[in-house]
């Protein structure tokens, strides 16, 4: 989710949910280490629970990675083992580490021994063309032996050739039975299942096997969907927002954003352009707030301009 789950999308699905586990794009431990360090850490309180989401396979990299999200106040350190993109490739981590697991062993075991939250691992159930249930089940044992105890499994595998990422995302089956069997021999670990899940149904059908369910694209085009989570998964009836409380509730976002920081709204806003799908007028709602010769107006504006287009 590079350059999509940003800070601001953060805060405002955290507006629909109160409860899910948010995860941030993933940083590299090159980006924490050599560059600027607020910029890619800086998240807003509200946003809790927020997961760290770290790129690299260097153990004291890591580690060191690792001890500045801790020290910025994430909940959880997660290793992208997952990511099949040529670029993450040549930096030799993503989908790629799962051929090493002892490696990733390592690295875990680094960053346990460098902080006190939870350090879990997202990956792929194999690589290529190996397709065999033995070589994911492999890989989870031996990082599992370095204390990681959740895995998060997007149930597809990575082909580090010939494919896209957007076509990794589709081609490659998915095989949710794997998630399943790695529940069933690691009855211990929290498993995690991701890959294909767009509906609640689907989400409770997972639950039925695995500890959890990740979701990453539907979340973001189809936000609303978020909106019975906590209430259906962790039985937290409070009274669900309108989507108009929501606008209102980014609007007073971006206005501070734009006096605190300078921040354009345009730059936040392309986050929420999912919150009405599917609703009427939403079209029309959408290209209002995609419209930057608006860009000088205040978002409150704005947001009037486009709510209009809904009546």
């Amino acid at each position: 989710m590079l350059d999509w789950t940003d800070r601001h999308c953060r805060f405002f699905h955290r507006l629909i949910t109160r409860h899910t586990l948010l995860y941030t794009e993933m940083v590299t431990t090159g980006a924490l280490l050599h560059g600027d360090v607020p910029r890619h850490l800086r998240f807003n309180v509200q946003e809790h629970p927020v997961a760290l989401q770290l790129g690299g396979s260097e153990p004291a990299d890591l580690a060191q990675a690792a001890r500045l999200g801790e020290q910025w106040g994430y909940d959880e350190i997660n290793l992208n083992c997952g990511c099949p993109s040529e670029r993450v490739q040549r930096g030799a981590f993503g989908a790629c580490l799962m051929a090493e697991p002892q490696l990733v062993a390592d690295g875990v075991k680094a960053m346990r021994d460098a902080v006190s939250i939870p350090v879990t691992v997202k990956h792929r159930i194999g690589i290529d063309k190996v397709e065999s249930y033995d070589f994911v089940r492999d890989f989870v044992g031996t990082v599992a032996e370095a204390g990681c105890v959740v895995f998060t499994v997007h149930a597809r595998n990575a082909w580090l050739k010939g494919l896209s990422p957007k076509e990794n995302r589709e081609i490659p089956p998915l095989r949710y039975e794997l998630a399943h069997r790695l529940k069933a021999d690691f009855p211990h670990l929290t498993i995690v299942v991701n890959g294909g899940i767009t509906t609640n149904a689907q989400i409770s059908h997972q639950l039925q096997h695995v500890d959890g369910v990740m979701v990453g694209r539907e979340a973001y085009h189809n936000p609303w969907v978020m909106v019975d989570w906590d209430a259906l998964f962790w039985g937290d009836d409070h009274a669900q927002p309108s989507r108009d409380a929501v606008e209102d509730a980014m609007v007073t976002y971006m206005m501070q954003e734009a006096a605190q920081n300078g921040t354009p709204w345009s730059h936040i806003a392309r986050h929420m352009l999912g919150l009405r799908h599917g609703t009427p007028g939403a079209r029309r709602w959408r290209q209002v707030w995609s419209d930057h010769r608006l860009k000088q107006l205040p978002a409150n504006e704005v947001s009037a301009l486009a709510r209009s287009t809904l009546t």
